[in-house]
């Protein structure tokens, strides 16, 4: 029986459906990808690898994940690795086991695409080089060879996962690549001994590579589900983001077209995730930033600290001017406030609302890093709650105060907010019923 979707802002009726953040990462989009992944037939994700990570606690099992996508816990979702991840064999197969040591089995719901791009120890010595190299101190990557592995495949010199499965030529094309980050880099890696590993590698994961292009458009023709789930978020974005302090990929919903080949008109819902502050890793400029105690609070209740990396994220106020800007990329049909718990002991809470520069009120988002690190922040200031929203089961079980803040959140960027997160788990997650 073929089923009819249409726009829908939850995400829990559209064919379509792509998750993506809204700040500089870190938003709690995982927890959203895993409540709405029972939902869905395919969960794709479509842009970086290792470098992003998130938590997912189901029934006392804590699970993190860097490249894997949520829908690996449900025994009927399939979950596609589509051809904007950079892949890190190691890392995915060490989340398998992780998974199975839980007694779920899901290597026959993996599928890899054949076009994605492999991250070999090349890019992983290359992007501590070049870290090391930069005046600056670097950018404050992962390290995780992410940007050197999309720096290949920009040059076509890259290495595909669709290559392995021809292994003479795909010697001679490791070879090629190892030349040149030798002469650019002056870098010693055992080579021998790497293609090894990714032969061995090979045998294990052949069974998952697909054409994960032709795999979306019939599952598309066949009425079947779709949820794209982004890492990042847009201010991270290669291109919108605040350059050079981003990642190398496509971290917006134009990212769930070019990275998993969804047509974009088949993209009927785009889900920000707002966290109720915000947060950023590494350096760059942080309009909202706080220092001392409000931010140091923000840091320890919300236990910020990077999931792939270990790092101390700063922490300042929601700064809607970033939402907004992002939300004219992206087109949010809704958002998911996440964290809203970690507010709960503070008795005012501060809303950035605006941006002035030299004294005159700003329009639009600044590219320049040396403006943007310049701007005075307008702030709303609003009554804080005091209760502990963590114990919240329902919407409507929430504080006035904190529903006044959502609902101000709302007005300002013109979008619904359908859900809200109080806490790690799945049962924080308060669904809208003006919306659900």
């Amino acid at each position: 029986m073929r089923r009819f979707f249409g726009i829908c802002s939850t995400g829990r009726h559209s064919q379509v459906c792509a998750v993506v953040g809204s700040q500089w990462g870190d938003e709690g989009k995982g927890k959203l990808v895993d409540i709405l992944a029972r939902d869905y037939d395919i969960i794709g994700r479509f842009n970086g690898g290792a470098n992003a990570g998130h938590t997912v606690i189901v029934g006392g099992n804590k699970f993190g994940f860097h490249l894997l996508p949520c829908g690996v816990l449900y025994p009927k979702t399939l979950n596609v690795l589509g051809n904007g991840v950079v892949m890190h064999f190691q890392t995915m197969l060490e989340e398998i086991e992780q998974v199975e040591k839980a007694g779920i089995k899901c290597r026959d719901r993996i599928f890899i695409s054949d076009r994605a791009h492999i991250v070999t120890d090349w890019h992983l010595e290359a992007d501590g080089a070049q870290e090391k190299s930069m005046k600056s101190g670097g950018i404050g990557t992962t390290k995780r060879g992410i940007g050197p592995t999309y720096s290949s495949k920009m040059m076509r010199i890259g290495l595909r996962v669709g290559d392995l499965l021809h292994w003479e030529t795909f010697k001679d094309k490791y070879l090629n690549m190892a030349e040149f980050y030798k002469r650019a880099y002056g870098l010693q890696v055992d080579g021998a001994k790497e293609l090894d590993t990714l032969e061995k590698i090979r045998d294990q994961i052949k069974p998952m590579i697909v054409d994960s292009v032709y795999m979306i458009g019939e599952s598309l023709q066949k009425g079947k589900r779709i949820l794209a789930e982004g890492a990042n978020a847009l201010m991270l974005d290669i291109d919108y983001g605040s350059y050079p302090y981003v990642t190398s990929s496509s971290t917006g919903v134009a990212g769930a077209c070019t990275g998993l080949g969804i047509p974009p008109s088949k993209i009927q819902t785009v889900i920000g995730i707002v966290k109720a502050y915000t947060t950023r890793v590494g350096a760059g400029p942080f309009p909202t930033e706080i220092t001392g105690g409000v931010g140091e609070h923000l840091q320890t209740k919300g236990k910020e600290f990077g999931v792939t990396t270990g790092r101390k994220r700063r922490c300042g106020w929601l700064d809607l001017n970033v939402v907004k800007y992002t939300h004219m990329i992206n087109n949010y049909t809704s958002v998911n406030i996440t964290k809203l718990d970690i507010l709960d002991e503070l008795p005012e809470i501060w809303l950035g609302v605006g941006y002035k520069l030299n004294g005159v009120n700003l329009k639009s988002m600044p590219s320049s890093l040396e403006d943007l690190s310049k701007v005075e922040v307008e702030y709303e200031k609003l009554p804080g709650w005091k209760t502990d929203t963590s114990k919240c089961t329902n919407w409507n079980d929430l504080p006035q105060q904190a529903k006044n803040y959502i609902d101000r959140v709302s007005k300002i960027l013109g979008i619904p907010v359908t859900w809200v997160g109080t806490g790690p788990k799945r049962e924080n997650m308060l669904a809208n019923p003006d919306y659900n």
